[in-house]
């Protein structure tokens, strides 16, 4: 009884091995039909580098728009080409639709001219537009009122509960 599943425990241990042994070669013959890739070529090209117009939007002075690019080159096969584009229509209109300026806080009111100042530098340029470095603007000053003293809420908290404590 024992040399019967002996027999048929060493049957097993052998077909395991022969199954390992089978997967291990069938790994390796995967492994050595893959060709290795050759490296892409890099095309070398005498195209220039596109060159783009700035964004025109199909309707009103922002949203979305087309521009063209060109590029030079005797072998290209393409040197003209339209793409979509978009111009914000939060952006100030006053500089350029393509560029965005970081503004400094308002100046004082000018009493000769009744106006305020600020200055902004250039903070974003859509597609490489002509751009100005920094910009000045100038709004009226409005109505000149002086501020009103507020107390802290800490003496308005410690007054009520004075209150509380005299009731």
């Amino acid at each position: 009884m024992q040399s019967q599943q002996y027999v048929q425990q060493r049957r097993k241990l052998a077909a395991a091995f022969l199954a390992f042994v089978f997967i291990l070669a069938a790994v390796g013959t995967a492994e050595a039909g893959k060709k290795e890739k050759p490296e892409k070529k890099v095309k070398k090209s005498d195209c220039g580098e596109w060159q783009w117009s700035v964004c025109v939007p199909t309707s009103g002075d922002c949203g979305l728009g087309t521009r063209e690019g060109t590029r030079t080159g005797a072998e290209c096969k393409q040197t003209m080409k339209t793409q979509r584009c978009k111009i914000p229509c939060n952006w100030k209109k006053q500089f350029g639709a393509e560029c965005k300026y970081q503004f400094q806080a308002w100046g004082e009111c000018d009493l000769n001219t009744a106006l305020k100042t600020r200055t902004g530098s250039l903070k974003r340029a859509l597609h490489n537009a002509d751009c100005q470095k920094t910009v000045t603007i100038s709004k009226p000053c409005g109505k000149l009122t002086k501020p009103k003293p507020q107390e802290s809420k800490k003496k308005k908290k410690e007054g009520k509960k004075q209150e509380k404590m005299l009731d």
